[in-house]
Protein backbone atom coordinates (compact mmCIF):
# COMPACT_ATOMS: atom_id res chain seq x y z
CA UNK A 1 0.00 0.00 0.00
CA UNK A 2 0.94 3.53 -0.52
CA UNK A 3 0.72 6.79 1.75
CA UNK A 4 0.75 10.09 0.79
CA UNK A 5 3.19 12.86 2.03
CA UNK A 6 1.67 16.21 2.26
CA UNK A 7 4.90 17.39 0.53
CA UNK A 8 5.19 17.86 -3.04
CA UNK A 9 7.79 16.12 -6.05
CA UNK A 10 8.80 18.92 -8.36
CA UNK A 11 10.52 17.12 -11.58
CA UNK A 12 13.50 18.71 -12.58
CA UNK A 13 17.15 17.91 -13.69
CA UNK A 14 18.08 21.68 -12.86
CA UNK A 15 16.02 23.53 -10.66
CA UNK A 16 17.81 27.29 -10.90
CA UNK A 17 15.44 30.11 -10.87
CA UNK A 18 12.77 28.46 -11.77
CA UNK A 19 12.45 25.87 -8.78
CA UNK A 20 13.32 28.76 -6.70
CA UNK A 21 10.55 30.30 -7.64
CA UNK A 22 8.38 27.71 -7.14
CA UNK A 23 8.96 26.68 -3.44
CA UNK A 24 8.36 29.90 -2.62
CA UNK A 25 5.05 29.89 -4.18
CA UNK A 26 4.46 26.59 -2.34
CA UNK A 27 5.81 28.00 0.90
CA UNK A 28 3.21 30.20 0.65
CA UNK A 29 0.90 27.32 0.49
CA UNK A 30 2.66 25.57 3.89
CA UNK A 31 3.94 23.02 1.41
CA UNK A 32 6.72 21.15 1.59
CA UNK A 33 8.58 20.10 -1.50
CA UNK A 34 11.69 18.40 -3.02
CA UNK A 35 13.42 18.21 -6.46
CA UNK A 36 12.89 15.02 -8.33
CA UNK A 37 14.91 13.86 -10.84
CA UNK A 38 12.74 11.24 -13.07
CA UNK A 39 16.38 9.97 -14.18
CA UNK A 40 16.54 8.87 -10.34
CA UNK A 41 13.09 6.78 -10.26
CA UNK A 42 13.13 3.26 -9.58
CA UNK A 43 9.81 0.81 -10.55
CA UNK A 44 10.31 -2.46 -8.42
CA UNK A 45 7.66 -5.45 -9.48
CA UNK A 46 7.86 -8.35 -7.15
CA UNK A 47 5.06 -8.52 -4.71
CA UNK A 48 6.88 -7.18 -1.71
CA UNK A 49 5.92 -3.63 -1.73
CA UNK A 50 5.85 0.17 -3.50
CA UNK A 51 6.23 -0.70 -7.27
CA UNK A 52 7.26 3.13 -7.77
CA UNK A 53 9.95 5.02 -5.74
CA UNK A 54 10.63 8.51 -5.90
CA UNK A 55 13.94 9.46 -3.88
CA UNK A 56 13.05 11.50 -1.60
CA UNK A 57 9.39 10.23 -0.65
CA UNK A 58 8.12 7.38 1.68
CA UNK A 59 5.16 7.19 0.00
CA UNK A 60 3.06 9.06 -2.93
CA UNK A 61 3.65 12.42 -3.14
CA UNK A 62 0.41 14.87 -1.98
CA UNK A 63 1.35 16.43 -6.33
CA UNK A 64 3.69 16.65 -8.69
CA UNK A 65 4.64 19.72 -10.98
CA UNK A 66 7.18 18.85 -13.48
CA UNK A 67 9.31 21.36 -14.67
CA UNK A 68 11.29 19.50 -17.30
CA UNK A 69 11.52 15.58 -18.44
CA UNK A 70 15.17 15.07 -19.70
CA UNK A 71 15.87 14.14 -23.09
CA UNK A 72 17.44 10.82 -23.88
CA UNK A 73 17.02 7.93 -26.49
CA UNK A 74 13.32 6.77 -27.36
CA UNK A 75 13.47 4.07 -24.68
CA UNK A 76 14.78 6.67 -21.50
CA UNK A 77 11.80 9.23 -22.76
CA UNK A 78 9.28 6.33 -22.66
CA UNK A 79 10.69 5.09 -19.30
CA UNK A 80 10.33 8.57 -17.99
CA UNK A 81 7.11 9.54 -18.72
CA UNK A 82 6.05 5.85 -17.99
CA UNK A 83 6.56 7.12 -14.21
CA UNK A 84 4.11 9.77 -15.13
CA UNK A 85 1.56 8.17 -15.89
CA UNK A 86 2.18 5.54 -13.20
CA UNK A 87 1.39 8.20 -10.57
CA UNK A 88 -1.33 9.75 -12.59
CA UNK A 89 -2.82 6.26 -12.01
CA UNK A 90 -2.32 6.14 -8.56
CA UNK A 91 -4.18 9.27 -8.25
CA UNK A 92 -1.50 11.97 -7.72
CA UNK A 93 -2.17 15.20 -9.18
CA UNK A 94 0.44 15.53 -11.96
CA UNK A 95 1.11 18.92 -13.45
CA UNK A 96 0.68 19.04 -16.60
CA UNK A 97 -0.72 15.59 -17.09
CA UNK A 98 1.66 13.27 -18.51
CA UNK A 99 -0.79 12.66 -21.67
CA UNK A 100 -0.71 16.22 -22.16
CA UNK A 101 2.93 16.65 -22.48
CA UNK A 102 2.90 13.67 -25.04
CA UNK A 103 0.42 15.63 -27.27
CA UNK A 104 3.06 19.08 -27.24
CA UNK A 105 6.41 17.60 -26.96
CA UNK A 106 4.84 15.69 -29.93
CA UNK A 107 4.95 17.92 -32.80
CA UNK A 108 3.46 16.11 -35.23
CA UNK A 109 1.12 15.48 -33.40
CA UNK A 110 0.44 18.99 -31.58
CA UNK A 111 -0.13 20.26 -35.52
CA UNK A 112 -2.56 17.51 -36.52
CA UNK A 113 -5.09 18.04 -33.13
CA UNK A 114 -4.59 22.00 -33.97
CA UNK A 115 -5.60 21.83 -37.51
CA UNK A 116 -8.16 19.49 -37.10
CA UNK A 117 -9.95 21.97 -34.14
CA UNK A 118 -9.72 24.36 -37.25
CA UNK A 119 -6.56 26.63 -35.60
CA UNK A 120 -4.88 27.96 -37.93
CA UNK A 121 -1.11 26.52 -38.28
CA UNK A 122 1.59 27.34 -41.10
CA UNK A 123 1.34 24.88 -43.70
CA UNK A 124 3.58 21.59 -42.55
CA UNK A 125 4.73 18.39 -44.26
CA UNK A 126 6.11 15.19 -41.96
CA UNK A 127 7.86 12.81 -43.71
CA UNK A 128 10.74 9.90 -43.85
CA UNK A 129 12.04 9.89 -47.60
CA UNK A 130 14.40 12.51 -48.17
CA UNK A 131 12.92 12.44 -51.55
CA UNK A 132 10.12 13.31 -50.68
CA UNK A 133 11.46 16.08 -48.60
CA UNK A 134 13.35 17.70 -51.14
CA UNK A 135 10.39 17.44 -53.78
CA UNK A 136 8.36 19.13 -50.50
CA UNK A 137 11.32 21.82 -50.64
CA UNK A 138 11.68 22.03 -54.68
CA UNK A 139 8.18 22.90 -54.70
CA UNK A 140 7.79 25.58 -52.29
CA UNK A 141 10.93 27.18 -52.81
CA UNK A 142 9.48 27.85 -56.59
CA UNK A 143 6.61 29.34 -54.89
CA UNK A 144 9.45 32.04 -53.40
CA UNK A 145 8.22 30.16 -49.89
CA UNK A 146 11.11 29.21 -47.61
CA UNK A 147 10.64 26.30 -44.79
CA UNK A 148 11.57 26.10 -41.28
CA UNK A 149 13.07 22.64 -40.67
CA UNK A 150 12.84 21.09 -37.01
CA UNK A 151 13.34 18.33 -35.35
CA UNK A 152 10.05 16.78 -33.54
CA UNK A 153 11.21 16.97 -29.88
CA UNK A 154 13.16 20.55 -29.02
CA UNK A 155 12.84 24.00 -27.26
CA UNK A 156 14.55 27.13 -27.36
CA UNK A 157 14.84 27.26 -30.99
CA UNK A 158 17.84 24.37 -30.52
CA UNK A 159 18.37 22.35 -33.97
CA UNK A 160 15.77 24.76 -35.85
CA UNK A 161 17.08 25.39 -39.39
CA UNK A 162 15.66 28.08 -42.25
CA UNK A 163 16.28 26.45 -45.45
CA UNK A 164 15.56 27.30 -49.19
CA UNK A 165 16.93 26.15 -52.61
CA UNK A 166 20.45 28.14 -51.61
CA UNK A 167 20.75 25.74 -48.45
CA UNK A 168 18.73 22.62 -49.66
CA UNK A 169 17.82 20.11 -46.93
CA UNK A 170 19.96 20.34 -43.55
CA UNK A 171 20.71 16.56 -42.26
CA UNK A 172 20.87 16.62 -38.37
CA UNK A 173 21.60 14.37 -36.32
CA UNK A 174 18.70 15.79 -34.21
CA UNK A 175 16.31 14.95 -36.48
CA UNK A 176 16.16 11.05 -36.44
CA UNK A 177 15.36 10.33 -39.65
CA UNK A 178 12.15 12.13 -39.67
CA UNK A 179 11.54 15.65 -41.78
CA UNK A 180 9.20 18.52 -39.71
CA UNK A 181 9.04 21.36 -42.34
CA UNK A 182 6.93 24.19 -41.62
CA UNK A 183 6.08 27.50 -44.22
CA UNK A 184 8.18 30.14 -43.05
CA UNK A 185 5.78 32.73 -41.82
CA UNK A 186 6.25 36.40 -43.17
CA UNK A 187 6.10 38.84 -41.30
CA UNK A 188 5.73 42.75 -41.65
CA UNK A 189 8.12 45.13 -42.18
CA UNK A 190 10.11 41.32 -42.24
CA UNK A 191 10.35 42.41 -38.56
CA UNK A 192 11.64 38.96 -36.58
CA UNK A 193 8.47 39.00 -33.80
CA UNK A 194 6.34 36.61 -32.11
CA UNK A 195 4.23 36.26 -29.30
CA UNK A 196 4.39 34.03 -26.24
CA UNK A 197 0.67 33.86 -24.41
CA UNK A 198 0.32 32.06 -20.60
CA UNK A 199 -2.56 30.00 -20.42
CA UNK A 200 -3.53 29.18 -17.19
CA UNK A 201 -6.92 26.58 -16.37
CA UNK A 202 -8.38 27.71 -19.82
CA UNK A 203 -7.81 31.51 -19.42
CA UNK A 204 -5.01 33.98 -21.11
CA UNK A 205 -3.38 34.97 -18.07
CA UNK A 206 -0.34 37.29 -19.91
CA UNK A 207 1.58 37.77 -22.78
CA UNK A 208 4.65 39.06 -24.56
CA UNK A 209 5.79 40.02 -27.61
CA UNK A 210 9.65 38.29 -28.47
CA UNK A 211 11.66 40.45 -30.70
CA UNK A 212 15.07 38.49 -32.31
CA UNK A 213 17.64 39.78 -33.82
CA UNK A 214 17.09 37.39 -36.36
CA UNK A 215 14.45 35.09 -37.57
CA UNK A 216 14.20 32.71 -33.98
CA UNK A 217 12.44 34.69 -31.88
CA UNK A 218 13.23 32.24 -28.50
CA UNK A 219 14.45 34.06 -25.63
CA UNK A 220 17.01 31.65 -25.02
CA UNK A 221 18.22 32.44 -28.29
CA UNK A 222 18.68 36.25 -27.83
CA UNK A 223 15.40 38.00 -28.30
CA UNK A 224 14.10 41.07 -26.61
CA UNK A 225 10.85 40.86 -24.64
CA UNK A 226 8.50 43.37 -24.47
CA UNK A 227 5.16 43.68 -22.81
CA UNK A 228 1.90 43.72 -24.42
CA UNK A 229 -1.97 43.29 -23.74
CA UNK A 230 -3.52 39.87 -25.65
CA UNK A 231 -6.29 41.51 -27.50
CA UNK A 232 -9.40 39.62 -27.60
CA UNK A 233 -8.30 37.99 -30.86
CA UNK A 234 -4.62 36.52 -29.54
CA UNK A 235 -6.18 35.35 -26.03
CA UNK A 236 -9.31 33.17 -27.70
CA UNK A 237 -6.88 31.76 -30.07
CA UNK A 238 -4.36 31.00 -27.03
CA UNK A 239 -7.11 29.57 -25.40
CA UNK A 240 -8.44 27.80 -27.97
CA UNK A 241 -4.80 25.84 -28.54
CA UNK A 242 -4.93 24.46 -25.06
CA UNK A 243 -8.45 23.57 -24.53
CA UNK A 244 -7.67 21.15 -27.91
CA UNK A 245 -4.72 19.62 -25.97
CA UNK A 246 -6.71 19.19 -23.09
CA UNK A 247 -3.89 21.32 -20.68
CA UNK A 248 -3.95 22.59 -17.73
CA UNK A 249 -1.54 25.66 -18.31
CA UNK A 250 0.94 26.09 -21.45
CA UNK A 251 2.80 28.93 -22.85
CA UNK A 252 1.39 29.25 -26.58
CA UNK A 253 3.45 30.68 -29.14
CA UNK A 254 1.84 32.90 -31.75
CA UNK A 255 2.46 34.50 -34.79
CA UNK A 256 1.30 37.44 -37.15
CA UNK A 257 1.82 37.21 -40.99
CA UNK A 258 2.42 40.20 -43.01
CA UNK A 259 -1.00 40.35 -43.84
CA UNK A 260 -2.69 40.32 -40.07
CA UNK A 261 -3.61 36.28 -39.97
CA UNK A 262 -2.67 35.30 -36.61
CA UNK A 263 -1.21 31.19 -36.54
CA UNK A 264 -0.68 28.96 -33.57
CA UNK A 265 3.21 27.70 -34.13
CA UNK A 266 3.17 26.05 -30.68
CA UNK A 267 2.06 24.66 -28.06
CA UNK A 268 4.80 24.28 -24.70
CA UNK A 269 3.42 22.09 -21.80
CA UNK A 270 6.86 22.92 -19.25
CA UNK A 271 6.83 26.40 -20.62
CA UNK A 272 10.05 28.72 -18.72
CA UNK A 273 8.43 31.74 -17.96
CA UNK A 274 11.38 33.98 -16.96
CA UNK A 275 10.87 36.16 -19.91
CA UNK A 276 7.57 36.73 -19.42
CA UNK A 277 7.65 37.46 -15.51
CA UNK A 278 10.20 40.12 -16.65
CA UNK A 279 7.21 42.34 -18.23
CA UNK A 280 4.32 40.58 -15.85
CA UNK A 281 3.55 42.47 -12.68
CA UNK A 282 1.96 39.26 -10.99
CA UNK A 283 4.14 36.79 -9.92
CA UNK A 284 3.48 34.32 -12.59
CA UNK A 285 4.80 31.18 -10.14
CA UNK A 286 2.27 31.75 -7.60
CA UNK A 287 -0.47 32.16 -10.60
CA UNK A 288 0.56 28.40 -11.22
CA UNK A 289 0.83 27.03 -7.79
CA UNK A 290 -2.71 28.31 -6.94
CA UNK A 291 -3.70 26.91 -9.92
CA UNK A 292 -1.98 23.65 -8.80
CA UNK A 293 -2.82 23.69 -5.29
CA UNK A 294 -6.34 24.11 -6.59
CA UNK A 295 -6.68 20.63 -8.94
CA UNK A 296 -4.75 19.04 -5.65
CA UNK A 297 -7.95 20.04 -3.51
CA UNK A 298 -10.49 18.95 -6.24
CA UNK A 299 -8.32 15.26 -7.12
CA UNK A 300 -8.68 14.63 -3.21
CA UNK A 301 -12.25 15.82 -3.14
CA UNK A 302 -13.08 13.39 -5.61
CA UNK A 303 -11.08 10.63 -4.09
CA UNK A 304 -12.64 11.33 -0.76
CA UNK A 305 -16.63 10.96 -2.78
CA UNK A 306 -15.59 7.60 -4.22
CA UNK A 307 -14.45 6.19 -1.06
CA UNK A 308 -17.87 7.34 0.31
CA UNK A 309 -20.23 6.00 -2.34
Amino acid sequence: MYETQRKIAIITDDPGWHGRQLIAALHEHGLECDYVSLTDCVVEINGEGPELTLPGFNGLPLGIFVRGVPGGSLEQVIFRLDILHAMHELGVTVYNTPRSIERTVDKPLTSLLLSRAGLPTPATWICESNEHAQSILDRETLKGNQLVLKPLFGSQGIGVHLVDKSTGLIHDEKFAGIYYLQRFVERKNNEFTDIRVLVVDGVAKAAMLRRGQEWITNRAQGAICEPIVADENIARMAEAACKVLDIDYAGVDLMLDKSGQLYVIEVNSIPAWYGLQSVTNFNIASCLIDSFVMHIAENNSLKVCAEIN
